[in-house]
């Protein structure tokens, strides 16, 4: 697609949070390497996001210079310093560019310094310097900037191409990636979405006020968090209780006739309901009686501070800082600007408030470690909040955008600063504001990674889109390092954004989910056999065309299974399957195509694949119970908790041979296939036949193939190609080559590239063997910490619970799937069982192919089995055909580990074995009969 700004236009869609700066900074470095290619022009459509951008261009410097052994030379277009632009122009490095549409985009009267000839330029214009160098074009939000004005003056850059980078691209020309919400919420590159909603409710017959902010589980019986009027001497005043069943709130407020027949009845945490005797009923998050909108807001405010410290708590030991982000419709309801200067606004003096009594009933936990404790010490309620608004360019102090009215306080330039320009600053616990008030001005180019709650202090705004809001905090999180805490075990334990809404948890939910789904309109929405024709499969680096034979098996097999419905979409039956490990097998001749069948299924859209967005009311602190401390399940514990390294050894020359027998054995290569297709136009041809390049119809095909030797002009370096593939050296490469057999070596001209690909392929899989088979583990004096089992119990969804348990460590156990629910009650009942555990995700094996986290730690009854240690990975089926390589692979090394285990530290064997129900773990563990 051909634009009046380039011949050349490439589209790459990435959603927001997924790390667009890092990845066109990466590409400017690859094209260099690649193409030689050195002048490169960066545009953005606002100031906020040129500072981003300059921002992270200076802090993967180093980064980069490892990967690629060069710095690249950037800086900010600047009119006033056009010695950059001299040095861009002339150095043979890699030079980037940063230019805003608002440096360029204006004419005559309003002519910009980049179209005139300056005297202090050597009469030349900026703008003719930049065309002579033929940049390529970066432009970052492209759909802000298709204005008529900004694409003429785009052309005046005399691009050699434009790459266009964006999560909502308005304009489609030529896409080459797509990385859309649903891809980087499954690939784990985003925050996962937790949502506490607030909805106003009237209780007939009373006017009583009453919020339940929410239910806690507790070593007794659950206890209800509830906002009620009490009177006090010096009037009625709104306080936050913490009640139990039997409380009666008539006698809790101190006699005020509304709460006359208000005694709880009922408190449930699965539910997260508190039920009274008089017939009513609370939902968390419900607030009734007199509710207005500064009680609402007041609600949500101190709903943002408490998830902030709940998350807070367990993130301050990881080094790990939580920032909070207030959007507000007014910047007077933050702070007020007068004649004579500027105060606090009424948010800001609620926040004060709220966050002060937070910080006070924490500070009453005998648990609350002694160094968070002092954390919360040293920071003043007055300064962990503050404003970013708009700054007026000629006094560079904040803007009411109301008014007009500057503010007179410098600290509104540090708070600038802060919050838009010095990213570390403000991601270090030296720094005292953890919670920031923002207008508009953040909604674009400002995206910290440690935004972890988000609130919207405003009515709901259709300009706006929720998506939008959302989208500035969902960056996976770094820590006082840098670090991107992005452990794929850990990475959603970590970083869940929680989002306090206005609204109720659904009718939030509802339209978010819509959201998302209205922008992956580019998605396939059935899956039929044309879908699947012509695709191509990537299997081993061998590229593998869907023929039409293959697309009806897959349409078949999703048909005869219920996984598609009767318009050819994707059903919820697929996606339980998926969740649950249980799907059909396929047919035996699309098993080697696994993987990347399914990935072609899951492409489809479907609203049942969705991201699911959590209620953040149901997520609870679930305590340790009794079990944890029973001798069994510490004996079992001392046995497994051993923290351990592997080693790989072995002769290469064993590896050698092993590829020489498997090539000369397996090495099979396709001759290069030609089709001929034969077509005529069609007669009687519409104009949308034309448009649609339907005006042809092919009558005949013909495939040949060219069976002899090819002369080709390409020089392939066959070496070098199958050790970067496979990741050995050129000399064991060499090796394998030299030891094939020469009928077995000629095959390499029949087609080179076939001939890469599939000894690469072979050769990685005898190296795979070989790893295995050679693998050791030893294991070190270091164990794992207790505090694993408290660290990732604190955010458990109890939607995902069922009923109370009597053997587990802990009363509630959150379940991924239908078989690991049914795998738990049978666990729960069964008499040979003592205690067992659901292991916590930082309890993991260390393998070549990365973490392992097996599933479950069951310790039997003594003299009832034979196996009374036992460590279980459930999966929903045990043909090894249906695990992923790697999951194969890392259960072969679980096994390993658990064997040296055995061999050095426990006395009586720990058994390690794969199940997927409880009948087949009785099966393994052979009960002893009396």
């Amino acid at each position: 697609v051909k634009t009046k700004v380039s011949g050349l236009n490439l589209d790459v869609e990435m959603e927001t949070g997924t790390g667009k700066t890092y990845c066109y900074i990466k590409t400017i470095f690859e094209m260099n390497q690649r193409f030689g290619w050195t002048k490169f022009i960066v545009v953005v459509p606002s100031i906020a996001i040129r500072e981003g951008v300059y921002k992270s261009l200076e802090i993967t410097a180093d980064h980069f210079l490892e990967t690629y052994g060069k710095k690249a030379r950037f800086f900010i277009y600047n009119s006033k310093q056009l010695h950059n632009l001299e040095s861009f122009s002339s150095d043979a490095g890699i030079n980037i560019m940063v230019i805003n549409v608002q440096a360029f985009n204006a004419r005559g009267k309003d002519n910009r310094r980049i179209y005139e000839e300056l005297d202090d330029f050597q009469s030349r214009k900026p703008i003719d310097v930049i065309k002579a160098n033929r940049p390529i074009l970066i432009l970052d939000e492209p759909q802000k900037m298709e204005g008529t004005q900004t694409l003429d003056s785009l052309k005046e850059f005399n691009p050699l191409f434009v790459i266009r980078y964006s999560a909502t691209h308005k304009t489609e020309h030529n896409r080459v990636h797509r990385l859309d919400a649903l891809d980087a919420y499954n690939q784990k590159l985003v925050k996962k979405i937790a949502v506490r909603g607030i909805t106003v409710k009237g209780l007939s017959g009373t006017n009583a006020y009453l919020y339940l902010e929410g239910i806690e589980v507790s070593k007794q019986s659950p206890v209800a968090r509830i906002e009620l009027e009490i009177r006090q001497s010096n009037g009625i005043k709104r306080t936050l209780r913490r009640l139990n069943k039997g409380d009666n709130l008539y006698d809790r407020s101190d006699g005020l006739d509304q709460y006359k027949g208000f005694v709880i009845a009922d408190i449930n945490a699965v539910t997260d309901t508190v039920e009274f005797t008089n017939g009513h009923r609370l939902q968390a998050g419900e607030a009734a009686g007199d509710v207005n909108e500064i009680t609402l807001r007041r609600i949500q405010i101190r709903e943002a501070v408490r998830a902030h410290l709940e998350k807070e708590q367990v993130l301050f030991h990881q080094g790990i800082k939580v920032l909070t982000l207030f959007f507000i419709d007014e910047v007077a309801k933050y702070r007020v600007y007068t004649d004579t200067g500027e105060k606090g606004g009424e948010y800001a003096g609620i926040f004060e408030e709220e966050y002060q009594d937070a910080v006070n009933g924490l500070k009453q936990d005998l648990f609350l470690p002694e160094a968070y404790k002092t954390y919360l010490d040293h920071i003043r309620a007055d300064l962990t909040h503050n404003g970013y608004f708009s700054i007026d360019k000629k006094s560079r102090r904040m803007v009411d955008p109301a008014t007009g009215k500057r503010s007179s306080e410098a600290d509104d330039v540090d708070a600038y600063n802060l919050i838009l320009k010095d990213k570390e600053r403000l991601l270090s616990f030296e720094e005292p504001v953890r919670f920031i008030f923002s207008h508009s001005a953040l909604r674009e180019g400002w995206d910290n990674p440690n935004v972890f709650v988000i609130c919207t202090l405003k009515h709901s705004d259709n300009t706006i889109l929720r998506r939008q809001e959302v989208g500035r905090g969902l960056r996976i999180a770094v820590n006082q390092h840098g670090d991107r805490q992005d452990n794929p075990l850990t990475v959603h334990q970590t970083n869940v954004l929680t989002v306090v809404a206005g609204e109720s948890y659904k009718d939030f939910v509802t339209a978010l989910q819509r959201e998302i789904g209205e922008s992956l309109s580019q998605r396939p929405r059935v899956a039929d056999e044309a879908y699947f024709t012509g695709k191509i499969l990537r299997v081993q680096d061998e590229k593998i065309e869907v023929t039409p034979q293959m697309a009806r098996q897959i349409y078949k097999y999703l048909l005869k299974n219920d996984y598609t419905d009767d318009k050819d979409r994707i059903s919820p039956a697929y996606h339980e399957a998926v969740k649950d490990n249980t799907l059909a097998p396929l047919p035996e001749s699309l098993l080697p195509y696994r993987e990347q069948i399914f990935h072609l299924i899951d492409s489809v859209y479907s609203d049942a694949a969705l991201p699911q967005i959590e209620d953040d009311r149901m997520v609870k602190t679930n305590p340790l119970n009794a079990n944890f401390h029973k001798k069994e399940f510490r004996a079992l514990w001392d046995r497994i908790n051993h923290k351990a390294v592997y080693s790989v050894h072995f002769d290469s020359s064993e590896l050698v041979k092993k590829c020489i027998d498997t090539l000369n054995r397996e090495l099979r290569i396709s001759p290069l296939q030609y089709t001929i297709q034969r077509g005529e136009q069609k007669d009687g041809i519409s104009y949308d036949e034309i448009k649609n390049g339907a005006g042809f119809e092919v009558r005949e095909t013909m495939t040949g193939y060219n069976a002899h030797s090819i002369q080709s002009a390409v020089t392939y370096d066959l070496i070098g190609k199958i050790a970067e593939a496979v990741i050995l050296t050129r000399k064991t490469v060499t090796d394998i080559l030299a030891g094939i057999e020469k009928p077995v070596f000629a095959l390499f001209r029949t087609n080179p590239e076939n001939f890469i690909t599939e000894a690469a392929r072979l050769i990685k899989e005898q190296k795979a063997t070989i790893i295995i088979e050679h693998l050791a583990y030893d294991t070190i004096s270091e164990t794992h910490d207790m505090d694993i089992f408290t660290a990732g119990q604190t955010r458990q969804d109890f939607s995902k619970t069922g009923e109370p348990l009597k053997r587990h460590i802990y009363d509630y156990v959150v379940t991924d799937s239908k078989a690991e629910r049914v795998f738990v009650k049978e666990l729960d009942v069964s008499s040979e069982v003592v205690v067992y555990a659901k292991l916590p995700k930082g309890f993991y094996i260390p393998t070549p192919v990365g973490h392992y986290n097996p599933d479950w730690a069951i310790s039997f009854k003594e003299g009832s089995v034979k196996h009374i240690y036992f460590v279980a990975e459930t999966k929903g089926t045990l043909s090894t055909m249906e695990l992923r390589e790697i999951e194969k692979t890392k259960i072969q090394c679980a096994g390993k580990f658990f064997d040296e285990i055995n061999r050095t530290i426990a006395p009586e064997n720990v058994r390690y074995d794969r199940v997927d129900s409880y009948g087949k773990l009785m099966e393994i563990v052979e009960p002893v009969l009396f």
